[in-house]
């Protein structure tokens, strides 16, 4: 190999490297901070690549945070988002999210999945909604008492982290119902 292939090469090995350390998401954080029914601290970064801390950076004092654990729960997550979404409009105070919440994975495994995710939702309310969670699950699912990772689960979160609600599974017209109750109750 030529010393000119070689300092080529090593170009585009040192570019990657710099490309994937400039959009790698970090390394969730959980921190449970209060028992109860309170949201922990989590961190995670956006599909824009922007970081987030919940709850510090709830935009509303009503937020709708929903977890799913694997990818074919999709599905079930957007069985509820025309019904939040119109909740959305009708309520200035309320605002949702979707927190997918995988294990601690390494840099370039994070990095592929949150591209991969981000290259598949060109909607840019979804991606900036998306804040993916890489933590440990069994300890945020211990603090948010969550059974399994049979299904997604929803919250309503203050800006405080308190959880005023919380639900699981597939929309259904009951469920939205009781939601609007509770932020009705809470306005």
């Amino acid at each position: 190999m030529t010393f000119l292939r070689i300092v080529i090469l090593t170009g585009v090995i040192l570019g990657g490297l710099v490309l994937v350390w400039r959009i790698a998401p970090a390394k969730s954080q959980l921190q449970v901070v209060q028992s109860g029914p309170y949201f922990p601290v989590v961190s995670g970064f956006n599909l824009n690549r922007q970081e987030f801390e919940f709850p510090r950076d709830f935009k509303r004092e009503l937020n709708l945070v929903i977890v799913p654990f694997q990818q074919y729960q999709q599905n079930t997550v957007n069985t509820w988002l025309p019904a939040v979404q119109e909740i959305e409009a009708a309520f200035p105070g309320f605002i949702y999210y979707e927190l997918p919440t995988i294990y601690e994975m390494p840099v370039l495994s994070r990095t592929f999945i949150n591209e991969g995710m981000r290259a598949g939702i060109p909607d840019q309310t979804s991606r900036e909604r998306t804040i993916t969670l890489y933590l440990n699950k069994t300890e945020f699912k211990s603090a948010l008492e969550i059974p399994n990772e049979e299904n997604i689960f929803l919250f309503l979160v203050n800006r405080d982290g308190e959880i005023l609600w919380r639900t699981t599974g597939a929309y259904s017209a009951e469920k939205a119902d009781e939601l609007v109750q509770v932020i009705k109750a809470a306005r």
